[in-house]
């Protein structure tokens, strides 16, 4: 069920390591790169809430979801082939605003499949088992590069327009991947048939664009108290990993090579090396993801992400001060158990607090909690990066550790639970 999540979490992998370093590539000052990822929460914000009530309210041959993952999956693809070719910064925005729509009408439906398929009890390995395919995805997308060096290409060998091969072929892989991965979850997974009940609930709701915006805010203004603390720990959390990932490798480029140039060899070894690190981290949260199943039974979903945001942020403020590569490494474990808990745990909060039969919608507005602190991010960082972060990209990173240490003081409060009331009415 979850291999699909495989394919679209390796282009995100790709987005994360990749898209700064293409935009340096192409020119791009340091300060501008958040605006230059306006895409990402963008897309995120319109489309994921929208997709995510129109496929609780679709009846289709295919399924309620799978319309929306097939559509994605062709989006996602097209923006991963033509993205390494860009030749300015203005083809390199436009490919990322295909790739992320692409990726986020995929990505909501597919949260909504697998808690439409799982019994209640079933959420939480359901959830941390994607969660497990996020870092086994994201390790790969990152470790590609080097992988391709290893087997002989030269990190040096660029284009033109300054962008390596070896980001040529890592996207070209992502998108066979993510397409591919998706439609064999959907041909050897089809979603679960609708009940009669379900289907006569369907018809009887309005399809307008008009019914589908007022069901959002209806249910913006009915949401559950638990998801309600979420959106404060999704404030500091999502602001956290978006400055990371934007300044992640300018940061190991001073603080490991000593160079801000881009053009350099040892700007394009700091690349090289963050996408060993991330695909390190990514692995710790493959192993970490499984170990949590048993362990948030025991003390909580809520209660066990707070203690794995206090590791992330150890490891963001450690990291920006380490000047050997190898020592990279040991950050990068706060970070994996962060990022296993990130994919995983919140989603098994929200699932046991929201009545089923708007999964979909609540899934695409839990979404908008991710991408509005992305928002705030690109808006705010470029005002402060200069006067109060001196234009240095390791103290973004620092930054980054303090946020996360907030993200942990506001989930702790929240009490695991489960939803009122549960109709399960899909057949036994």
């Amino acid at each position: 069920m979850n291999l699909g999540f495989l394919g679209l979490q390796f282009s995100f992998g790709l987005q994360q390591g990749n898209m700064a370093p293409i935009y340096s590539y192409l020119g791009a000052s340091e300060a501008s790169l958040p605006l230059l990822q306006l895409a990402g929460p963008m897309t995120g914000l319109l489309v994921q809430p929208i997709i995510g009530a129109m496929s609780d309210r679709t009846d289709s041959r295919w399924g309620r979801r799978t319309p929306y993952f097939l559509t994605g999956a062709v989006l996602c693809a097209l923006g991963l082939f033509f993205m390494p070719l860009s030749s300015s910064i203005l083809m390199a925005v436009s490919m990322l605003w295909i790739l992320d729509a692409g990726n986020n009408i995929t990505m909501e439906p597919y949260r909504a499949y697998v808690s439409d398929r799982l019994d209640p009890k079933q959420h939480g390995l359901g959830f941390l088992t994607q969660s497990a395919f996020t870092g086994l995805a994201q390790m790969l997308a990152f470790l590609t590069p080097s992988l391709l060096v290893w087997a002989g290409m030269s990190r040096d060998w660029v284009d033109s327009h300054n962008i390596p091969y070896t980001a040529r072929v890592a996207f070209m892989v992502g998108a066979v991947l993510s397409f591919g991965t998706i439609l064999w979850s959907v041909l050897r997974v089809p979603e679960l048939p609708l009940t009669p009940a379900e289907r006569a609930h369907i018809a009887a709701q309005p399809k307008s664009v008009a019914a589908t915006l007022r069901e959002i805010w209806d249910a913006i203004r009915e949401m559950p108290l638990a998801m309600r603390k979420l959106a404060l720990m999704s404030l500091f959390q999502w602001y956290a990993m978006m400055a990371y990932w934007t300044y992640v490798i300018l940061a190991i480029a001073r603080s490991v090579y000593a160079t801000g140039d881009s053009a350099s060899s040892g700007f394009r070894e700091a690349v090289l090396t963050n996408g060993e690190i991330a695909a390190f981290y990514n692995a710790v949260g493959f192993v970490a993801a499984f170990a949590m199943v048993p362990i948030a039974r025991r003390i909580g979903a809520a209660r066990l992400h707070a203690l794995c945001l206090v590791c992330a942020g150890i490891g963001m403020l450690w990291l920006p001060h380490v000047t050997g590569k190898g020592w990279l490494f040991a950050p990068a474990i706060g970070l994996g158990l962060g990022w296993a808990s990130m994919m995983g745990n919140p989603y098994v909060i929200l699932a046991g607090s929201i009545p089923p039969q708007r999964t979909g919608v609540y899934m695409g507005i839990f979404n908008m909690m991710i991408v509005i602190p992305m928002l705030l991010f690109t808006v705010t960082l470029p005002i402060v990066y200069g006067p109060l972060l001196g234009g240095d990209a390791r103290n973004v990173l620092s930054l980054c550790g303090v946020l996360m240490f907030c993200a942990a003081v506001a989930v702790w409060s929240i009490r695991d639970r489960a939803p009122a009331a549960v109709v399960d009415a899909r057949p036994a």
